[in-house]
């Protein structure tokens, strides 16, 4: 091994030590609930449909469901089993674990999991493993890739001896939302050996056999398109020895899909000019029929991630289920498996900005717009208490029913009109409060984006963010009468100071800022005693990160707060629409130390509060009754100005799809 290699690897070693040692949080520290951009009414299952059906005519064949409609939520029962065995030494059982496949003998799994942190901040947990598919507890799973590296969408040749994924190699993840600048690498399914660049910029790869992968990229033009390279695994480094297009310009196709028993055939989902949504479509390379999959049965509907069935016979995809398709209604409090669930439980909340009141028995939340507050157990359903553009929550220590928040256009300019907001919900008994006992006092004058309201625990003073001199600074306003009863500024400088929170202990405030940077893109947590003294900076994930949305825990000896300290764990172009592909929940201890991921998925999270109160997961009541399920939207950034062209394609059924 490399003296460079060597010490590669010490400092992997080194990284995982430090999260082992990370200490755990004290025992009942109660509940955590964060926002997932849109997730909890995704409500995917997945669905297939023989191949056969596309030769005909017909729309009326049967589609299966082949998921059992959880969508594969983490729901606790209540008896919940005990918690699985880690995949690897410190390893977080909460870990991510997509895309797996079977090797052909079916004596291995491969997968992409994020069971082990990155070496660096901004790096990607995500890497391929494979486990023995037996009975016994020896066997324990397997890295294939190397230290400081992530992999991405692996796929298994079928014969079973390679595999595939997507990397951005050594450069790592530099901050993208849309395509991720990957390359395929192909290497050893058995130990990972063998590694080799054999396409750049590349994705989601697939094999047909094993000389045979097919891929996608995004063109200069903005046009995903699929591509088929011819592979060469007989020397000791594989070689590409062609790339060819198969798909033209003109129309997204990507995220395609082969299968040794459907030759000549590959699926793809496509996003075609003039449709707002994409299909599922199979091509058939020797004649160049496109034949339609989804858009005669779910015309408008999203579907996502085709694969083809091993024998051929079947091509299967993601969508939403749709509550007219026996599924359940989406979740208003989705329990998420908690990394220490003797210590807290975890909840994701179908709103933003949620805040417990002081009683831990409600959770107020905004729905941009709305603001709504619900019973903390989930019963009794969402009761809407403002109509118009709220943003941050949080509840007075001492006023019952008094809620904190701003009015008026969000991720605004500093001159724009925003202002802090009490809403008193006048019979604070629950949840159902007449809107007519609801109450709305204005604390802020001048509306130059006056946001993050938060109290003070002795119930005094309110700490906002204010964009009044012209850059975003921190303010302490009267808690009761807002500006006429006094304020006075927190911190003063040519950044932005937001997203402030004050300890339970009245200590410190806690804040966003990109005062290391002011104006980069890049913000840090901070620290700052209410007189404006002791100010020391947190957590920072790097110069060009983002870590925001402290909040404090309970005792005032944590923080719980978003950031991309973890990347990205998935390609984003196989998710619906979000707003970051990135941000994952963390906690940290105000010193610096003790450095905590509770969050593994591939969408962002955001947003988290913190109750004393330990709120049972089986004594949550998840569902909310709403319209609008499935009604997501696609990536925005797949939109192209562009006329439907023909590309000389012909068409099952005589037209062109989705057009």
């Amino acid at each position: 091994m490399s003296m460079a290699r060597r010490r590669a690897a010490l400092l992997f070693v080194a990284l995982l030590l430090l999260f082992a040692a990370s200490p755990a949080l004290s025992a009942a520290a109660g509940t955590i609930v964060f926002t997932t951009l849109g997730r909890s009414r995704y409500a995917f299952d997945i669905f297939a449909l023989p191949l056969n059906h596309l030769a005909l005519s017909s729309s009326s064949s049967p589609e299966l469901r082949l998921t059992d409609g959880i969508s594969a939520l983490e729901l606790d029962s209540p008896s919940p089993s005990p918690p699985p065995t880690p995949l690897l030494p410190w390893s977080d059982p909460a870990a991510l674990r997509d895309r797996p496949t079977l090797t052909r003998d079916g004596s291995r799994l491969i997968y992409v999991s994020t069971a082990l942190p990155a070496a660096a901040p901004r790096r990607s947990w995500a890497a391929v493993y494979s486990t023995r598919i037996t009975h016994s507890p020896a066997h324990a799973p397997r890295r294939l890739t190397p230290p400081g590296v992530a992999d991405f969408s692996p796929a298994v040749s079928p014969s079973g001896d390679w595999t595939a994924a997507a990397s951005p190699g050594a450069a790592g993840w530099a901050g993208e939302v849309q395509d991720l600048r990957t390359d395929l690498y192909v290497f050893r399914t058995s130990d990972g050996s063998r590694r080799t660049l054999l396409v750049e910029d590349a994705g989601w790869p697939c094999w047909a056999d094993d000389a045979t992968l097919f891929f996608h990229r995004r063109d200069a033009d903005g046009w995903y398109g699929v591509y088929r390279a011819n592979i060469d695994l007989s020397h000791d480094a594989p070689s590409s020895t062609s790339v060819e297009r198969i798909t033209p310009p003109g129309f997204h196709a990507f995220t395609p899909a082969a299968s040794p028993g459907a030759p000549g055939l590959v699926a793809v989902a496509t996003r075609r000019p003039g449709s707002d949504y994409r299909h599922i479509e199979v091509i058939d390379l020797t004649s160049g029929t496109y034949f339609e999959v989804t858009r005669p049965l779910a015309p408008r509907a999203h579907h996502f991630n085709p694969f083809l069935s091993p024998d051929g016979a079947r091509v299967g995809y993601h969508r939403c289920r749709g509550s007219g398709n026996g599924g359940s209604p989406p979740l208003l409090l989705e329990s998420i498996r908690s990394p220490a669930p003797d210590a807290f439980s975890l909840f994701r909340i179908d709103g933003s900005y949620p805040s417990f009141s002081p009683d831990g028995k409600r959770i107020a939340f905004v729905g941009l717009p709305g603001l709504y507050v619900v019973n903390s157990d989930g019963s009794g359903g969402r009761k809407k208490i403002f109509s118009g553009n709220a943003f941050p929550t949080s509840w007075d220590w001492k006023r019952k029913g008094v809620i904190y928040t701003s009015v008026g256009p969000d991720f605004a300019s500093e001159s724009t009109e925003v202002d802090v907001v009490a809403v008193s919900l006048g019979d604070d008994s629950s949840s159902s409060s007449s809107s007519s006992q609801v109450s709305i006092k204005k604390l802020t004058v001048g509306g130059k984006n006056n946001a993050f309201p938060s109290p003070s625990p002795d119930g005094k003073w309110l700490v906002f963010r204010s964009g009044r001199s012209g850059h975003k600074n921190l303010y302490i306003m009267d808690a009761e009468d807002g500006e006429a009863g006094g304020i006075r500024r927190l911190t003063d400088g040519p950044w932005s100071d937001t997203m402030c929170n004050w300890s339970p202990d009245g200590e410190w405030i806690a804040f966003a800022s990109d005062r290391h940077n002011p104006g980069g893109g890049s913000f840090s947590i901070y620290m700052v005693h209410p007189n404006s003294t002791g100010l020391r900076r947190v957590v920072h994930s790097a110069d060009a990160g983002r870590t925001n949305h402290p909040w404090f825990s309970p005792d005032s000896k944590s923080l719980v707060f978003t950031s991309d300290l973890a990347a990205v764990s998935a390609e984003p172009i196989s998710n619906p629409h979000h707003y970051q592909p990135y941000g994952e929940i963390f906690t940290i201890n105000i010193d610096g130390s003790g450095l905590r991921r509770l969050t593994h998925n591939s969408f962002e999270d955001g947003t988290p509060a913190w109750t004393p109160y330990f709120v049972q997961p089986r004594d949550v009541s998840e569902t909310l009754q709403a319209s609008g399920m499935c009604a997501f939207e696609d990536c925005y950034w797949l939109d192209i100005d562009a006329q439907p062209e023909d590309h000389g394609l012909r068409y099952a059924h005589g037209n062109k799809i989705g057009c």
